[in-house]
């Protein structure tokens, strides 16, 4: 497909509003919990607290519009905005897109680097450097071929005036060691306050390498913190320690697709388990969030994860999980034009297919809705539109627009 084509034509067959008066409430089943899951979990585990799973279904009020303003998107897999309000959506093949705000136009960006993208691989998030208006910088992650494998990489480059090309780029992170693999990449991008840049790895999977995500002297299962030179972030919590990376913020991760810092300033990650255990992760410093050795899921052939228990010393405990899974992918916190909406936390969900409203309390889940079930997508990524809309992109390819009606 040529850059800067035009889709209005085609996309006005399938400009569709499925917000009635209702809201789609049908479309939201409850179980006789109360809750909006009406599977049985995989395991007998019980949770640790109140309110850690399964809480209450919530319905919005308020009436909304969605939108599919485009549907050729090809593999995306990580959606911003830029200043002037058009999006930068990556696709997993190895390039990045920009698309107008209406979602009409699109045009390819080209020159980065290779990608390894068989499986969960390719070019996954991105971010802008918090000095873009006068750098054009960008930060992106994407599965490396390194090694005798890959990994996750970060790098950094400058988008051209014209925003058709990325030159001057360096790889600032690598998160070792490299594994023959295709899965578990992790791999979102945040930049907090201070403008240092968080980053997300996953544990790749396998039984052989879900054990790095105990052990300190490497990069796998972790959140990691680094300067926009990809240098250890000044205050990390094991710089200095030895057998520790100083790159290294938390740890005991499995592969964490969702990465957002809330309106408060908090760092929160959505990961996903194997069978159960899907997590809502408070990322603090220094913490172990228990993978490998703590989990709500089973394998996926049935038998315990190690032995079997949800609860260790010294590990903390997801804020709330699913069995079974959504397996949630990108996450963002809303402040958009829905005012019942504000601080919620929306969550993009693959096998789920819906996108996942979680309302929360002093950092607590106190209500779930499941939206857009009916549209039968996988939900890919999530956005905040700095117009005060919310928007998703899909496995399919679509752009999603949801706004107040």
């Amino acid at each position: 497909m040529k850059t800067n084509q035009f889709y209005v034509v085609f996309l006005s067959m399938f400009f569709i509003l499925s917000s009635c008066s209702k809201n789609d409430v049908k479309a939201q089943k409850t179980g006789k919990d109360g809750s909006v899951e009406t599977e049985k979990p995989n395991s007998e585990y019980k949770p640790a607290f109140p309110g850690q799973t399964r809480i209450k279904a919530v319905k919005t009020n308020t009436l909304y519009n969605v939108e599919i303003i485009n549907q050729e998107l090809g593999k995306p897999w990580g959606i911003i905005n830029l200043p002037d309000g058009r999006f930068l959506i990556t696709d997993k093949r190895g390039y990045m897109n920009v698309v107008s705000a209406d979602g009409k136009q699109m045009s390819k960006i080209e020159g980065f680097p290779k990608v390894d993208s068989k499986g969960q691989g390719g070019m996954l998030d991105v971010a802008l450097d918090p000095d873009f208006k006068s750098n054009s910088i960008i930060y992106f992650s994407f599965s490396e071929p390194f090694g005798k494998g890959n990994l996750t990489s970060v790098a950094k480059g400058k988008l051209s005036s014209d925003f058709k090309t990325i030159s001057v780029i360096k790889v600032i992170f690598r998160a070792e060691p490299s594994y023959d693999g295709d899965k578990h990449y992790g791999s979102r991008l945040a930049f907090d306050k201070d403008g240092n840049l968080f980053v997300s790895t996953g544990e790749r999977s396998d039984k052989v390498t879900r054990v790095y995500a105990q052990k300190t002297d490497n990069y796998l299962g972790k959140i990691i913190k680094i300067t926009k030179d990809g240098k250890p972030s000044p205050g990390n919590p094991f710089i200095g320690k030895e057998g520790y990376k100083p790159e290294i913020y938390a740890y005991g991760v499995r592969n964490p697709q969702g990465l957002a810092i809330d309106p408060n300033g908090n760092l929160w990650d959505v990961e996903m388990g194997p069978r159960g255990g899907d997590e809502i992760n408070l990322i603090q410093p220094g913490k172990n969030y228990g993978w490998g050795d703590v989990t709500y899921g089973i394998e996926y052939s049935g038998d315990k994860v190690g032995k079997g228990i949800t609860q260790k010393e010294g590990t903390e405990q997801p804020v709330y999980y699913w069995d079974p899974v959504i397996s949630p992918s990108g996450i963002t916190f809303y402040t958009g034009n829905i005012d019942e909406w504000k601080g919620n936390l929306f969550i993009g969900c693959l096998s789920g297919e819906h996108i996942n409203r979680i309302v929360m309390k002093n950092n607590k889940v106190v209500g779930e809705e499941r939206l857009l079930e009916d549209q039968k997508e996988r939900f890919r990524d999530v956005l905040n539109g700095m117009d005060g809309n919310l928007y998703a992109v899909t496995d399919s390819g679509k752009l999603y627009k949801i706004s107040k009606k």
